[in-house]
């Protein structure tokens, strides 16, 4: 298929109306249907009109009519595969497949018509095409999927159309999305790209609500070149480096950001300044602390980089959760699951509830041979990690605490920016935690069923600075001393959240 060729149409049904009467009968009783039969229901006829031969005027009529009855589907629909552990499972996966190839339809069947309507009449079209691959772009970001090539091809279709057709920046209201305003078929194209300029994966849901809202305000900020520019000088994105593929010549292909990155420093200054993140269009879930670090990665995102260059990859085995990283980094496991040993660990406990705190020496088993922790195959690259779609594994959720032992050594790092491929392919980035880091564990025990069990912790010297990460059920509050055992800190006082995962909380802390 040719870059800039539109997919053959995918149906040879016909549509169940003619008119906009008729389309709202038909709609009319689609109303109470689950969203997912109603998508399905939406999308078949769009397929069916995007191949119908109706005139230009009569497609597009229709078409909006479908879409809005889509677009309050969306936000409701989204929720049953926004940042669910991967792989999806089934039902998860049919929800993300019905919602961003109804967006992806969409777009195409008002693409098609583009060549048929008069000069003045061929922005409405492109823009509600632009306007429905982001959309399917954001389902791919909402569920952590890789995002096809096809919707790189469509998004940069539009933009070349729109340049050709001298309507890129003629702007228009949306009624279905009121409260963006007037906008142009390029604030649509800079909005997905920006947005996934940012590395969209590596944010938490809330983020990238965040994120994506934010987009949205500053997208008619971008300015769209199609000569060289000196990335080296300013915040640009190159479309070619974005989406790996050079774009036809004479098509649009830098994005000029720098309207955008000082919106972004603005608010970091309003947010030290003491104004709220709701009072910014940030909403209610992060701190202003929160909010702070959120914009200063967003905005780290968006300076150019060199292309890494691609290093060996070579494999490694990694331990998910904080147990099984205590085991890797503390060479024995936190809880007896077994009898082995179990004597030994309760003359320990029996001790530590006696005299309030002890620093647990190695087992005699441990220092003989290391620990063997159960874990997973995965391939590694230049801080890329890739896992071979398995039939049964386990289901993953990032940002998420892992351990491996590298060169005789045991590690603790997060896996970020995880995604998952349509075979199955999972891939996230690795980034260790540098400095001094010290496993141990509460000194008050956690209640799990009928039994006491010990909490680990990680404690964390770098620079001067002490941290320690803990399971986000710990009960930690901040400005509440921790007493730790096994650590060459007795106890340490949470004072702001560094990082939150899915998995972990890592808090700033002052000894004592």
């Amino acid at each position: 298929m040719h870059w800039l060729a539109l997919p053959d149409p995918s149906t040879d049904s016909l549509p169940a109306f003619r008119d906009p009467a008729d389309a709202a009968s038909w709609l009319a009783a689609l109303a109470g249907t689950p969203a997912d039969e109603a998508l399905i229901a939406l999308r078949e006829q769009i397929a069916a009109l995007d191949c119908a031969g109706f005139a230009a005027p009569q497609t597009v009529v229709l078409l909006n009519l479908l879409r809005s009855a889509m677009v309050p589907l969306q936000a409701a629909h989204a929720a049953s595969y926004t940042r669910q552990p991967l792989p999806l499972a089934p039902a998860e996966e049919k929800s993300f497949t019905t919602a961003h190839t109804a967006w992806t339809q969409l777009g195409i069947a008002y693409l098609r018509v583009v060549p048929n309507c008069t000069p003045a009449n061929k922005a409405l079209p492109l823009l509600r095409a632009a306007s429905a691959f982001r959309l399917a772009q954001y389902c791919h970001f909402l569920a952590a999927r890789t995002c096809p090539p096809l919707l790189d091809q469509l998004l940069v279709n539009v933009l070349a159309t729109a340049a050709a057709n001298d309507v890129l920046h003629k702007a228009v209201i949306d009624p279905d999305y009121p409260r963006q305003g007037k906008g142009s078929i390029g604030g649509q194209v800079a909005w997905a790209f920006v947005l996934r300029a940012i590395d969209p994966y590596h944010l938490t849901a809330t983020q990238l609500r965040i994120a994506n809202s934010a987009c949205g305000r500053w997208r008619e900020l971008v300015s769209i070149k199609s000569g060289a520019v000196d990335w080296q000088k300013s915040y640009v994105v190159d479309l070619s480096a974005l989406i790996g593929h050079v774009l036809p010549a004479g098509s649009p292909c830098w994005l000029d950001i720098r309207g955008v990155a000082r919106k972004i420093g603005k608010r970091i200054d309003a947010l030290k300044a003491g104004e709220s993140p709701e009072a910014l269009n940030m909403g209610r879930e992060l701190s202003a602390a929160a909010a702070i670090r959120l914009l200063v990665d967003l905005e780290q995102h968006l300076h150019p980089t060199e292309t890494a260059v691609p290093g060996s990859a070579h494999a490694i085995e990694l331990e998910f959760g904080s147990e099984k990283a205590y085991a890797v980094l503390a060479n024995r496991p936190l809880n007896v699951t077994s009898n082995e040993d179990f004597e030994s660990r309760s003359q320990i406990y029996r001790r530590m509830e006696l005299l309030g705190f002890e620093r647990i020496a190695p087992l005699p088993t441990a220092v003989k041979k290391r620990l063997a922790v159960p874990g997973e195959r995965w391939v590694i690259a230049q801080g890329t990690v890739t896992r071979a779609a398995q039939t049964e594994t386990t289901r993953l959720r990032s940002p998420c605490l892992v351990a491996a032992v590298v060169k005789n050594l045991p590690k603790l790092g997060t896996l970020t920016s995880l995604r998952c491929a349509d075979d199955g392919t999972m891939t996230g980035h690795l980034t260790w935690y540098g400095g001094t880091i010290e496993a141990g564990s509460l000194k008050r025990l956690a209640p799990l069923g009928d039994k006491l069990v010990r909490v680990p912790v990680f404690l964390l010297k770098r620079h001067g600075q002490v941290s320690v990460i803990l399971p986000p059920d710990s009960g930690t509050r901040l400005g509440v001393g921790l007493d730790l055992t096994e650590t060459s800190i007795a106890q340490v006082i949470p004072v702001e959240v560094l990082e939150r995962g899915t998995d972990f909380v890592h808090y700033a802390c002052q000894s004592k």
